[in-house]
């Protein structure tokens, strides 16, 4: 066999296995993924709330971010213009997924403008504002994990994610690899900031799509949370010996 022969039969084996090695690797990574942890149970609904749309709006059965634009949400564009570009954008699409902002009564006529400004040709169906007193936004607010505060104009620059069952996800240990490998501290992840661009980049829209695989894999019936395969790890390695 000549070596040009021989090196194009080898170049074709490895095109053929690359991938195959590929999803092989990929497979117990995707089966075996950590689901988003919920960090805060009971988050306060939106009941007694009203709505840009008059539709009312609810945190129960919806995949939602939820922020607090305050009482003069034309200073803080720039957050909702970063979450709607970075974050609505891409998960408007997603089945049950929904943006809520909320602001004290009085603020309407400023929300149209901040429409106006993040989204010219383009209706926001899935993103709501939502009005109530400033006691009834503190009340959701303080139902939620976090570490701070509300300002005193009901405005924060985190929003937060809350599943269909009204629990707050996020993560309990946020450290990077090479912080774990040192053993520093371990601290966690309540609230996206809408400020930090790559924050809502990469770790939002990671964590968001973890949230949206595990309830497509719920739908499947495919979905095992920690202890169930705890269990089924455990029966595998009993019937093994």
């Amino acid at each position: 066999m000549s070596k040009k022969k021989a090196s194009t039969y080898f170049v074709l084996v490895v095109l053929f296995f690359l991938p195959v090695a590929f999803l092989l690797l990929l497979y117990p990574a995707t089966h075996n993924y950590t689901p988003l942890e919920v960090i805060k149970e009971n988050v306060e609904d939106l009941n007694g709330f009203t709505s840009n749309s008059n539709e009312p709006i609810q945190l129960k059965e919806h995949i939602t971010v939820l922020g607090f634009l305050g009482a003069n949400p034309i200073e803080h564009t720039i957050a909702a213009s970063n979450l709607k570009e970075l974050v609505y954008d891409k998960f408007k699409g997603f089945k049950k997924f929904q943006i809520v902002m909320l602001l004290p009564l009085g603020t309407e006529a400023s929300v149209e403008t901040i429409k106006k400004e993040i989204s010219s040709y383009e209706s926001l169906e899935y993103w709501h504002f939502a009005f109530a007193s400033p006691g009834h936004i503190k009340r959701v607010y303080n139902s939620l994990k976090t570490n701070q505060p509300l300002a005193e104009d009901l405005y924060t620059q985190k929003v937060f994610v809350v599943d269909k069952d009204l629990n707050q996800r996020g993560r309990f240990d946020d450290r990077e690899d090479k912080e774990k490998e040192k053993n520093k501290p371990v601290y966690g992840l309540n609230g996206y900031d809408c400020i930090e661009v790559a924050e809502i980049k990469n770790k939002m829209s990671d964590d968001l799509r973890v949230l949206f695989t595990e309830y497509r894999q719920k739908r499947k019936g495919e979905f095992e949370n920690t202890d169930t395969r705890r269990a089924n790890d455990l029966k595998s390695n009993h019937e093994e010996n």
